[in-house]
């Protein structure tokens, strides 16, 4: 059967309304519910014959064709109800994060990172309501299934949010990690992205976001550098300074000029700051002290002071 136009199944309700003139005038309370049901469903064709026809296969594929039409536009869940035509939306989009890697952020995430300053997040984003959503990239994540499949393994480990969180980043080093992953791995517990930052700031792990020295990232997005941790005087860096000593260098090593552009799985350094007039010796963490040095040369710095 060929699908009605948009026009034709507004012409359609135009007439179930005035037809339902006539029920109002009844009494009988069940009578008037069963003549809406028409009007019910003529409403949800109505709002899924607004997407093209070669998308509307599925309320997934209407849903994906939406987000992808308004990528980092806040969409209104009310707004995917329309041209879903189905309740169960949410589940929907839980499948494109899930099972097609597709990064669609929901406001509680967002609110969660912007609270502990982890991210660069517009301040639209960062007042998004629960039942708001927002598709982050228009890359798909084809690895995002397999990652999530390790995400529901740990999530059940008798473990605390923090190990639950550091054993799925060292699961991936290297690989962008989305927010949302990072929550559905703590249990949905909304300490994570706090948890997530003490990972960086207090145990001395390479955490990176966009707005945490890795500024090619996703809004929304970590990446654990590499599998090592921070000699432990190098931990109480603050954040800003440790941002503003990356950006000064041009988020590069000083000595051999590495970037985050050749990283390799092979060769799997990452960027630290080094103190210039060594901490054991009263150097503090002001920007003056602190170079970027990769973890290949920081190692050789060290070695040669010893």
């Amino acid at each position: 059967m060929k699908k009605k136009s948009a026009e034709q199944v507004r012409d359609s309700i135009e007439v179930l309304i005035k037809n339902f003139e006539i029920e109002l005038r009844s009494e009988e309370l069940r009578q008037k519910v069963k003549a809406l049901i028409p009007v019910f469903k003529n409403l949800r064709e109505l709002g899924m014959s607004l997407i093209p026809e070669e998308y509307t296969s599925s309320a997934r594929t209407r849903i994906l064709f939406y987000f992808q039409k308004f990528p980092m536009s806040i969409i209104d869940g009310d707004e995917i109800l329309v041209i879903s035509g189905i309740q169960e939306y949410a589940r929907r989009i839980r499948e494109l994060r899930v099972q097609f890697g597709w990064s669609i952020a929901s406001g509680i995430t967002m609110k969660e990172m912007r609270k502990e300053n982890e991210s660069d997040i517009p301040d639209g984003m960062a007042e998004m309501k629960p039942d708001q959503y927002v598709l982050l990239s228009l890359a798909q994540d084809r690895d995002a299934a397999h990652r999530w499949n390790s995400a529901n393994s740990i999530q059940k480990e008798s473990i605390s949010v923090r190990d639950k969180i550091l054993k799925y980043f060292r699961a991936n080093v290297g690989k962008p990690i989305t927010g949302e992953e990072l929550r559905y791995v703590a249990g949905n517990k909304t300490e994570w992205a706090r948890r997530t930052r003490e990972l960086r700031t207090e145990y001395g792990w390479p955490v990176a976001s966009k707005a945490t020295g890795q500024p090619d990232l996703p809004i929304g997005t970590y990446i654990l550098q590499a599998d090592r941790q921070s000699p432990e005087h190098d931990r109480k860096i603050p954040d800003d300074v440790r941002r503003e000593v990356l950006r000064k260098d041009g988020y590069s090593c000083r000595s051999c000029k590495w970037s985050y552009t050749e990283w390799n799985p092979s060769d799997p350094r990452n960027l630290e700051l080094h103190h210039i007039k060594h901490h054991v010796q009263g150097g503090d963490n002001r920007e003056e002290n602190l170079a970027t040095l990769c973890s290949v040369c920081h190692d050789k710095e060290h070695r040669r002071k010893n």
